[in-house]
């Protein structure tokens, strides 16, 4: 290569690399150091945090909504806005639904349910807390649940009713309210024999939340020893009446309930005992009732109280109500009386009265019930309560459409012949 090639290859590698540096200055503002620093943007998903506060025993409301940073004057502003809020009058277990921003400790909102038909909801505003009032929509559904007793109502019920049909302590106010409606003519604690039916049309109650909650018994058939009983819900608007009545119309409602303890076992009964206390054999005046500490007693009948504290002798804690045609039962051992009780004052049968308990002359909580009929102890499982009203005649026709009616729910395929498997609709 002659030495003009030469110079003449060098001139051209030079040019290329004045060239590459020319473009690479004309584009120094997209140098890495020229370059202005900023951050990635902030993406806020969730503004809000919401915690659950449960009101805890012996708790008060300010202890709650402190746990949420409202205290002080804030504290108060929320009390006044709070018009729906029954402040005094909570419950333990009551939970309230706190929402505040993440970046503060203060709850921006506070949801309580007061009940299943309402629901508080008290806002942060700019010129203070703001109270919102909703309420909940229930609607009603009819359904049928069909079972076999084997060893109590409760435990016939539990296996035959999903949680998915009622939850359990709706399955338990079944229960009682079944309980209630043949209070006057089924002992289920010792009427029934295992294998016996029952067959009940209830009202469900369901909200738009997907909650569900027992609402009330509309009819309801039980075997006792293979015989039936019918019940059928009447009511007529024009004269007041209301209740169940069986298929040959008469009310099930007696003068006396049965026993003043909705679920019992008898521990002792009527007549000639040897009493643990004493040791030694008397007659026994009346029936014991086990039942847990603290169980409502109810009054058997209508009537007035007469005598209402503590006797020295062996009934303890002890109530006396006096009945129509002679009569007056007596409630003893109790563990504490009915709210404001007091001679004189007149009481509705079922309602309750006392409470179970252990006082005087007693090994263990039980209640001690007399039925004295002019002045004589009487065996109140043999007394004879009498038949129940009858509907009146002007409204016989009436009550059969409705019967009908109700029966053909209640026994779509007719009366169960045999024993089916336990069963419970859900939809």
């Amino acid at each position: 290569m002659t030495l003009f090639s030469h110079w003449r290859a060098s001139h051209y590698v030079a040019a290329g690399v004045l060239s590459a540096g020319g473009l690479v200055w004309a584009t120094r503002e997209a140098w890495p150091w020229r370059r202005p620093l900023t951050a990635p943007p902030i993406v806020v998903s969730e503004a809000y945090a919401e915690v659950t506060e449960t009101l805890g025993r012996r708790e008060v409301l300010s202890d709650v909504l402190g746990r949420a940073g409202i205290t002080g004057r804030d504290y108060v502003a929320f009390l006044a806005a709070a018009r729906h809020l029954p402040a005094r009058r909570l419950r333990p277990g009551l939970a309230f639904q706190v929402r505040r921003l993440k970046t503060d400790s203060r709850a921006e909102r506070v949801t309580v349910r007061l009940s299943p038909e309402q629901r508080l909801q008290l806002d942060r505003g700019d010129s203070g807390w703001i109270e919102t009032v909703e309420t909940v929509p229930w609607t009603i559904v009819r359904l049928r649940v069909t079972g076999a007793i084997e060893s109590s109502l409760y435990d016939a019920l539990d296996k035959a009713v999903a949680d998915t049909f009622l939850p359990e302590g709706e399955r338990r106010t079944l229960a009682w309210a079944i309980a209630d409606v043949y209070d006057w003519e089924v002992d289920f604690t010792r009427d029934v024999r295992p294998g016996d039916r029952f067959t009940v049309l209830l009202e469900r109650l369901e909200s738009s939340e997907g909650e569900r909650r027992f609402g009330r018994v509309i009819a309801a058939r039980v075997d006792v020893a293979r015989a039936p009983s019918y019940a059928f819900y009447f009511e007529d608007d024009a004269t007041g009446i209301a209740g169940f009545y069986d298929d040959q119309g008469r009310s099930l409602r007696r003068a006396f309930l049965r026993a003043p303890l909705a679920f019992r076992r008898i521990s002792s009964r009527f007549g000639s005992r040897f009493h643990p206390i004493l040791h030694m054999w008397r007659h026994h005046e009346g029936v014991d009732f086990a039942a847990p500490y603290g169980t409502p007693v109810r009054a058997t009948a209508d009537g007035l109280v007469t005598r209402v504290g503590r006797e020295e002798g062996g009934y303890g804690n002890v109530i006396e109500v006096r009945h129509a045609n002679g009569i007056r039962t007596r409630y003893g051992h109790l563990s504490a009386f009915g709210r404001g009780l007091h001679v004189g004052q007149r009481v509705e049968q079922g309602e309750t009265i006392g409470y179970v308990g252990s006082t005087g002359l007693s090994t263990g909580p039980h209640l001690h019930y007399e039925f004295l009929v002019n002045g004589r102890p009487t065996n109140p499982q043999r007394k004879d309560m009498g038949s129940g009203t009858p509907v009146p005649r002007t409204l016989r026709p009436a009550y059969d459409s409705v019967r009908l009616q109700l029966l053909t729910q209640l026994e779509p395929h007719g009366p169960p012949h045999v024993d089916p498997t336990v069963a419970a609709r859900d939809d």
